[in-house]
């Protein structure tokens, strides 16, 4: 007779630097988050593990608060699996908390909000102690207009025009609920606050407000480009480096930003 299957949930930080992203690859080689983890994993409960996640992190963006689950035969006690992992996988990736949830649970679908941090640093000399973390891009940029330019781009609209088409018959229509942008010294930091992204559109939107705070665009331009459904109105992707997955929301949908 066969142990009771439960479902696990992970909740994790990792440095994006060394992996090309979240997904596993086919080949073992090339070395991913989902494909490190999974190793681990198989290794400490003794059977295969496939993971759900809340984000799928391009190659090079980092995560604060990324949410993964599965389901699992094993008895091995959560807090077993999160220092067998963290064992072998810190400081890269570290599960902050691992617990047994409910078999309803889902790290995708049980989601109702993802939040993103963009950090760009613009004084004249880097950081190397933050670089790994940030754009570095020397000038200054206009905040309010920034600003103006986000407000554009809340609500429900198809964003066709800031990600990689996903393919046909998916669509491209997201929630946008907030996105604030704050100076801090030299640093720049954006906030985005959605129902789901879709694949670059982070990198699509800062590089677009970017050209906004550089006064190459007015904000009304994003709208513009927004409307048209067509990514070659938004240019070039702002570096991976400086994207931050730092939060994933269950439950109720919250006030909009």
């Amino acid at each position: 007779m066969t142990d009771p299957q439960r479902t696990i949930r992970l909740d994790l930080a990792y440095d994006g630097t060394g992996f090309r992203g979240w997904a596993a690859q086919r080949d073992p080689d090339i070395r991913t988050v989902e494909g490190e983890l999974s190793r681990l994993l198989g290794r400490t409960l003794r059977e295969p593990v496939r993971l759900s996640v809340a984000g799928r992190t391009d190659a090079g963006v980092h995560a604060r608060g990324q949410v993964a689950s599965f389901v699992t035969s094993s008895r091995r006690r959560p807090e077993r699996i999160q220092a067998f992992v963290n064992g072998e996988l810190t400081p890269e990736v570290v599960v902050t908390r691992a617990r047994e949830v409910p078999a309803s649970f889902h790290a995708r679908f049980s989601a109702t909000a993802r939040e993103y941090r963009y950090a760009i640093r613009t004084g004249d000399v880097g950081d190397p102690f933050t670089g790994r973390y940030e754009w570095h891009r020397p000038g200054e940029l206009h905040v309010p207009s920034m600003r103006a330019a986000g407000s554009w781009l809340l609500g429900e609209h198809d964003f066709a025009s800031f990600c990689r088409h996903p393919g046909a018959d998916r669509s491209t229509v997201r929630r946008m609920d907030g996105i604030t942008v704050a100076r801090h010294g030299d640093l720049v930091i954006l906030g985005f606050r959605a129902n789901a992204f879709l694949h670059q559109m982070v990198r699509s939107l800062v590089a677009t407000m970017v050209r906004v705070g550089e006064g190459r665009l007015a904000p009304a331009d994003v709208g513009r480009i927004l409307a048209a459904r067509d990514r070659a109105g938004t240019g070039q992707l702002a570096p991976a480096r400086g994207l931050t997955l730092e939060r994933v929301v269950y439950g109720r949908r919250a006030r909009t930003a």
